[in-house]
């Protein structure tokens, strides 16, 4: 009996560790996710303090152009203001600001003398690093959530996540930048 006894709590307790363990993964993956949030969010206030410098810039050439400018600040002011927990209304938002920012760099393109203009090509410059930056962190990030949440799919984690709360993360989904969508046009009739 003494025998039974020592050979079923040896049972528990493997059952018990191996649960600890699928717990602990669950939890990697999930600070995971957070984490590549987080740097997500490092790139959009970068380009959050880049715009007012832009739209000042801008301003310098083009001050008939309010609309457009109020616009850009409305739309940063929205994005700023969406919490990092809603991902699916802060990528709405963001969608939002870049497409006011390609009609901000549409308008420069009146303007020669703006486009030729340091500062201006240094903060399109920097602002086309930082959107390079954040596709890459959104990248991370949603191969962070894919794991996530396949892991929570498969037995036997699938019970654990189940009976503990784990919810399913959001991925995070912005529109391709212009050059992404669109196929270069090319012709060589000449």
């Amino acid at each position: 009996m003494n025998t039974l006894l020592w050979i079923l709590l040896i049972i528990v307790a493997a059952v018990v560790l191996w649960l600890i363990g699928i717990f602990n993964g669950l939890i990697v993956l999930k600070n995971r996710v957070a984490e590549a949030f987080s740097d997500i969010d490092v790139q959009l206030k970068r380009r959050y303090d880049l715009i007012p410098n832009l739209i000042n810039t801008v301003k310098g050439y083009a001050e008939h152009e309010r609309e457009l400018f109020t616009k850009v600040t409305e739309a940063r002011t929205a994005a700023m203001g969406v919490p990092a927990k809603d991902v699916a209304e802060k990528a709405k938002k963001e969608n939002a600001l870049s497409e006011t920012l390609k009609s901000l760099f549409a308008v420069a393109e009146n303007y020669p003398q703006l486009r030729a203009n340091e500062n201006f090509l240094a903060l399109q410059e920097e602002l086309s690093d930082t959107e390079n930056k954040i596709m890459s962190a959104r990248r991370f990030y949603n191969t962070n959530v894919k794991d996530f949440n396949t892991r929570q799919e498969v037995f036997p984690a699938n019970t654990v996540a189940g009976m503990l709360g784990f919810k399913k993360a959001e991925f995070f989904d912005l529109e391709a930048a212009p050059k992404e969508r669109e196929n270069p046009k090319a012709d060589f009739t000449n």
